[in-house]
């Protein structure tokens, strides 16, 4: 019922900043855990970070750097990267589900991504 879209992917280099944006229409985001995932080319998709109603967890990689956030008021998730690594060249998606048990895993559903290209 939901519907996610993300956004502020781009190119950038290695070290800096940048923050991805996950909106969603038809339902409230407060009523989700959300998750944020990557998939790079030629490889699986992989857990970066999420956030539910008591705790935000995240890939061990992005301690430190990554935050994420809720923005109720525009009903959006923000994904707040600082010092990004070539590594981390990917298609970034956010992801919605109604439950908080697993959250690294199990999402219900999915936007559509927005790639994130880090140059060195």
């Amino acid at each position: 019922q939901v519907n996610l879209v993300e956004s502020g992917g781009r190119v950038v280099q290695a070290g800096d900043s940048l923050t991805l944006t996950c909106d969603a229409n038809g339902d409230t985001l407060r009523r989700y855990s959300i998750g944020w995932f990557r998939q790079a080319a030629g490889k699986d998709r992989e857990f970066v970070a999420a956030i539910s109603w008591i705790t935000t967890v995240y890939e061990d990689s992005v301690k430190g750097r990554f935050t994420l956030s809720r923005d109720n008021e525009k009903n959006a998730v923000h994904l707040q990267m600082h010092n990004v690594i070539p590594e981390e060249t990917a298609i970034y998606y956010c992801a919605a589900k109604h439950d908080s048990y697993e959250l690294r895993s199990r999402y219900s559903y999915w936007g559509q991504g927005t790639q994130v290209t880090v140059s060195t």
